[in-house]
This record gives C-alpha cells, structure tokens and sequence, in this order.
C-alpha cells in the first residue's frame, strides 16, 4: 500500500500546527466562530446536532493494521470508543470535543492519516472497489489511479472553492463494486485495441436531492491524459457551476442545463489548452507510484484448500457464513472475506474500539496487515489463505464481526440520520433496527436473497438510496418523521435510480411495508430471479398496490367503526 514520502509527512505536519493555531485563537476569543467555520471544515471537523463530528480519511479505503489500531487508540481516548465507516469509505468520531482535535490529528499524522478535504466544497476522498487489486473480474489494479488523483488534488489552489463538493470514484472491474455513475465524474478503466491504458469518463452523476446517473463524456481517454482532462471538467464546472443557489450548485445540475453534448464541447476546448503540458503523466511516473501496490508475498498453493472444504461440508454455521462472506481471489489458495458490521442492535457502519483491535490483529495475522473499508460500511480482510478462514471466522465470530448476512436485506447501507445530524429529517438508525427485527430469520433472508437496502435520514442521500432495490428515505412532515419509499434501484453498471411508490409511511409502519414489498417478489419470482429482476419484469404496480394495502384496509376498518359509533342507536 502507499506509504508517505517526506513531502506527504511534511504537508500534513504543517496542517495540523497551523489547525492547532486556529483552534487555540478560537478558544482565545481572537478567532470568531464564523471564521473558524471554512477553517475547521477544510481539516474534516463539523458541528452536529449534539456537539463537533470529525471525518477522517481513508483514502480509496485502505487501512494498514497499525493505522486501525491508531484509530481505536483515539476513538478510546478522544471520543466514546467506536468509530463509523461511511460511503465514502472514511471514518467519523461522532463525540470528540472541539479542544482536543488538534492532538486527534496530531495522533492520526503519526501514522500517515489526516482529516483534510473530508469537508468543504472541493475534492473529497477519491473511493475505489474494496476488492481491488484481488479481484479476478478485475483488468488492472485501480489504487495507483485513485493514489495520482490524491496526490494530484489534495491543497490543489484552483479547485479549493468549487461551486459545491466534488467526488471521483474508479473502478476497473466487469463489475462496478464502485458505483462510478452515482458521482460527479466516474472513471472505468479500460484498455484499447493496441493494449493502451485508459479510462472511460462519466460525468455529472450523483444522488440528493436531484439523482442522476453520470453520462459518459469520453469513451477513450488515455491515461497519460488523465490529469489533465480531469483540470479540464473542474474548470468548466468552476467556471460555470452555479453558486448562487446550494441545491443547484453540483455539477450535474450544470450538466442538465447545458446537455451533455455542450459540456463536452466545452471540456474539450478548455482541454485544447493544457492537453500536452505540464499534468501529462508519464508512464514512469505512474509506474513509480503503482509499485507501492505491489502485490505481497503470496505463498504457492493448490487452488481450493481440503480442510477449507471440509469444514464447508461440516459445520453448517461456518458454511452458512462463508457461502455469504467469502469471495473469490485472483491467486490460487487465496479468498477475501467480507467482516460485517451489520450485527442486530448496532448501527450499520459502527465499530467499536475492541472490534478495531479485533480486525488489525487479524488483518496483522492473517493478511498481510492490510484490510479494506466499503462503501457498504463493512470491513474486508484481502488476502486470507483458505486453510486460515475457519480460524478467522471463528475469531470474527466471537467479537461480533461475522453476522452472515453479506448482501442480504439486513446487510444495510444507513447513515447516522437525525440521532446525530443536524442536516436529518428523520432518525435513520432505529428504522434499520426495526428492519432488522423484522427480518431476524436467517432461513427467510437466504430464501429472499440478494437485495440491497439503504436509508437515508434527508435528501442528501449519505445512505446512497436512490441505488437500492429498496430505499428508505427519511422526510419532515409538519415537524414529523415520515419515510419515502423507493423501489427498484440498483448499482453497478446498470446502475438505475429507484422510484418512489408513492405517499411516505411512519416510522412504525416501514417494517411492514418492507416486508410486504418481499411478498410481492416471492411470490411473483421465477427460479433464477433477484428481487431486482423480478421488479424490472413486473414493474411498480404490484408492488405499490401491496404496499398500501394494509393501510387502505386500515382506513377502511376506522371508516366502518366511526360510521358505526356515529350512526343513531335503538
């Protein structure tokens, strides 16, 4: 994995003296509240419903072992022990008090991690597939592109103020485990004809308030180009974006309102001016940083270990686990495994302190001290020999890490919502834990099988669920928490925006309303068939009639019973 050179280290230690200097002139009366606000929120820190929240990056989602002890050291010290994995593969400290994030990140910066462009209108975390670099679906290895663009924005002068946030995603699998056209530019990597590196380029993509699926602007676009094209798309979109208005201010909203066609044209010529200058990036320079990605010493070994696929055939549990936990490897003998945050009574993404320390001594032990974060707010061990699995599981298992649930209907995207966001409508986390009452039968979600659920506490859709089969979407009404429900989202590279089936719901009838949306596709479902598949076959309509079905009996039954109560008596 990449580890810092002396400019890295340099930058970073520079940052946090000069946050601590601000913080101090905060505390000291000399530096306003308003003036510390863009200075606070360039270094992760924001004010939340109950005090500040630090976001801390995770860049691409990869975390040494020492780094994920680092991080539990200071979720211990700092705040109330556990820390949350968000979409964007970071990590936020709900409680840390305003004080003393300067020794947080003086912390984190000993172990190469910081909290800048976490925050602010400029570029976020760029974010990858967690598989990547195992994955056999995989045409190359995507971390050394996410790693130049780092490099490349991190304290970039001209995109520090964009018009509103910006996030990048990469992905160079058949499978896009990235959700590339849910951001506001997405790159697959891909190769041409004559065996050239490049990238597929979409653009204006990204969910809210307005979802929209990018738009590919460059079918082709050789990678020495890549940074230099990208210079490109921020400039027209810091050139035009709208910042006169918040909800307006993406550059998909800039996208819509000039057509794809001229943006392009526009791109192109903003690109004719620096296509061959200073951002070209060499061969040996990508080279030079995708040598830090080199794969580690993997021993030799046959393909499917015998004891692994005894233990398969033996011990139903651990069958039941890796059938949904374990993934496949690009090297023989070799697996990935999926460590799930999803157990019931804790709030998808959450990892406690000793969990932390749990997964760096099995990532130290077991993979070569690296592990991944996901989108989906699990963590992934890499690189686990198939004779090891049973041990880990076993390992996982007694610290809460091994719900077998990966893909299924309880393995939730959610965000933290309106127990901790000041920006909620609505409280996200006890709406995943009724979900996750209601569905507590391991028996009935394997039968169900894979379907994706995610919640959102407001529009800005940190729970990603405009791309679920099922989105859950938390909405104010006369300063009451309702949900919207949407229907028939999905990811990858069909990656569709879900639709909403209608009127919103309480939070008390939401279970029901979930489960009656699985009826729907048990019942209507042929052997082979997803639960997408089954709504892309049949539509909305039966779905939506099924949900609103208890309630319109309901209505019917108060109707009666009032007609009857009101009516004149003998």
């Amino acid at each position: 994995m990449y580890r810092y050179d002396s400019i890295d280290q340099r930058m970073i230690d520079e940052r946090v003296a000069q946050y601590r200097g601000q913080i101090e002139r905060n505390l000291a009366g000399t530096l306003s509240d308003d003036e510390l606000r863009p200075l606070r929120l360039q270094n992760g820190l924001y004010i939340q419903r109950h005090g500040p929240m630090l976001r801390i990056a995770i860049p691409y989602g990869q975390l040494a072992a020492t780094q994920l002890r680092k991080l539990a050291e200071v979720s211990r010290r700092y705040d109330r022990s556990v820390g949350h994995f968000t979409t964007r593969q970071n990590m936020q400290l709900n409680w840390p008090k305003l004080e003393e994030t300067p020794e947080i990140l003086a912390e984190l910066a000993t172990v190469e991690m910081h909290a800048i462009q976490t925050s602010g209108n400029c570029i976020r975390n760029v974010t990858t597939d967690h598989f990547a670099g195992i994955a056999p679906d995989e045409l190359t290895d995507p971390r050394p592109y996410c790693e130049v663009l780092r490099q490349c924005s991190t304290f970039h002068p001209e995109f520090a103020f964009l018009p509103r946030k910006f996030k990048i995603a990469v992905s160079a699998a058949k499978e896009d485990r990235a959700v590339i056209r849910a951001h506001d530019v997405g790159l697959e990597v891909v190769r041409n004809e004559s065996g050239e590196f490049g990238v597929k380029v979409f653009v204006g993509g990204g969910l809210g308030r307005t979802p929209v699926i990018g738009k590919l602007i460059r079918e082709f676009l050789p990678r020495r180009h890549l940074l230099s094209y990208l210079d490109a798309i921020l400039r027209v979109y810091n050139r035009h974006g709208r910042r006169d208005n918040l909800y307006k201010a993406r550059i998909k909203i800039l996208v819509n309102a000039l057509g794809i066609e001229e943006f392009a044209r526009q791109v192109e010529e903003e690109w004719s001016y620096s296509k061959d200058g200073p951002t070209t990036l060499p061969d040996d320079e990508f080279d030079r940083i995708a040598a830090h990605f080199a794969p580690p010493a993997y021993a030799a070994l046959p393909a499917e270990d015998t004891t692994f696929a005894a233990r398969l055939k033996d011990d139903k549990p651990f069958a039941a686990w890796a059938r949904r936990s374990v993934h496949a490897h690009r090297v023989a003998g070799y697996a990935a495994l999926t460590l799930s945050l999803k157990a019931p009574g804790v709030a998808p993404g959450d990892i406690s302190a000793e969990q932390m320390e749990v997964v760096a001594d099995l990532a130290e032990r077991f993979s070569f001290g690296e592990l991944r974060v996901t989108h989906e707010q699990n963590v992934v061990l890499p690189d686990v020999k198939q004779s090891d699995l049973y041990e880990v599981w076993q390992i996982a298992r007694a610290s809460g890490l091994a719900t077998p649930n990966i893909g299924l209907l309880t393995d939730m995207i959610c965000c933290p919502g309106g127990d901790l966001c000041a920006l909620a409508n609505a409280r996200s986390v006890p709406v995943a834990d009724a979900v996750q009452k209601k569905f507590d039968d391991l028996d009935y979600l394997y039968d169900i099988g894979e379907l994706s659920l995610n919640i959102s506490g407001c529009m800005n859709s940190c729970g990603h669920h405009h791309v679920a089969n099922i989105g859950i979407l938390g909405v104010d009404k006369n300063g009451e928490e309702w949900y919207q429900i949407t229907v028939g989202g999905r990811q990858g590279k069909d990656a569709t925006i879900g639709k909403v089936i209608g009127p919103s719901f309480t939070a008390e009838e939401v279970p029901q309303v979930i489960e009656a949306l699985v009826a729907v596709y048990l019942e209507q479902r042929s052997d082979s068939e997803r639960f997408i598949d089954t709504f892309q076959r049949i539509g909305l309509p039966p779905f939506k009639t099924r949900a609103y079905a208890g309630r319109d009996k309901a209505a019917a039954e108060s109707s009666e019973t009032d007609a009857f109560t009101k009516a004149p008596h003998a």
